[in-house]
């Protein structure tokens, strides 16, 4: 309960104060704004810069309507993992913890996620259970948003769960997981936590089998498990973009190998 009232004042107080208040004398308040009918916007300005110069540029989600629900700590937070090398592709029955063999994050997406982390943190939306695929890039994924959260709340790795599961590995993969129902099962199953919602890292394929959304990288939807499982919006940086592995197979090597990873 505490929670909550702490969230609803934090989210009045966000949508009232002006943008110049906000930055000037009130450095820790989140940064909301309505952008059109249907798209927000969530800044954190008050960090002018991260490691070795990176700036913390702007989370959108949609639809606005969602606003209210990115508080609740009772919904599921299901993250593709963040933008990865596509000149590479994962070997033929590859490992999942072969990282030498699959296609991993570049450096970009490493410095996206951070980026990520650190305004989900600094506008409340803070998980409080994370469950993530054996693939190298979610786990690479899931260190670099922890470094975001960090940045905002030291103490946060050591306030949360987080579990490695198999069952959220790669579909379409020798050594992934042969079907969807343990993702299905821990998407329905959850019932929320006052520490925060539950975020599940894992990947392309298992996302569209579950939600029928194609999801860019590093891009989350947001879904209710109390609704069916119904996805009301997603949140994702205003610098993703498509990958060429689903969005545009026009510039996949012809070379590429026949079994094709996601």
């Amino acid at each position: 309960m505490d929670r909550i009232i702490k969230n609803f004042v934090l989210l009045c107080a966000a949508l009232m104060l002006p943008a110049s208040l906000h930055a000037q004398d009130a450095p820790n308040m989140r940064e909301i704004t309505r952008v059109s009918t249907h798209m927000g916007t969530m800044t954190a300005s008050f960090v002018k810069e991260l490691d070795e110069g990176e700036p913390v540029t702007t989370l959108q989600f949609e639809p606005w309507q969602m606003l209210d629900d990115l508080f609740r700590d009772d919904i599921v937070l299901l993250m593709r993992h963040g933008p990865t090398d596509w000149s590479k592709r994962d070997a033929s029955n590859v490992a999942p913890t072969d990282c030498a063999n699959q296609r991993i994050m570049t450096s970009y997406g490493m410095a996206r996620m951070r980026e990520l982390g650190t305004l989900l943190a600094a506008n409340e939306v803070r998980p409080g259970s994370i469950v993530v695929s054996e693939w190298c890039r979610n786990r690479q994924t899931l260190d670099n948003l922890m470094i975001g959260f960090e940045r905002i709340d030291p103490d946060y790795a050591n306030s949360i769960d987080v579990e490695v599961d198999p069952g959220m590995n790669l579909l379409l993969s020798l050594q992934g997981a042969r079907d969807a129902v343990p993702l299905r099962e821990r998407i329905s199953s959850w019932e929320g936590d006052e520490k925060g919602p539950l975020l599940i890292i894992t990947h392309f394929t298992n996302i569209d089998e579950v939600t029928n959304f194609h999801v860019y990288e590093g891009e989350i939807l947001v879904i209710d498990p109390k609704r069916n499982n119904r996805v009301l919006g997603y949140l994702r940086l205003r610098s993703a973009e498509p990958d060429v592995g689903h969005f545009n197979d026009e510039t996949i090597p012809e070379d590429a190998p026949d079994e094709v990873t996601y």
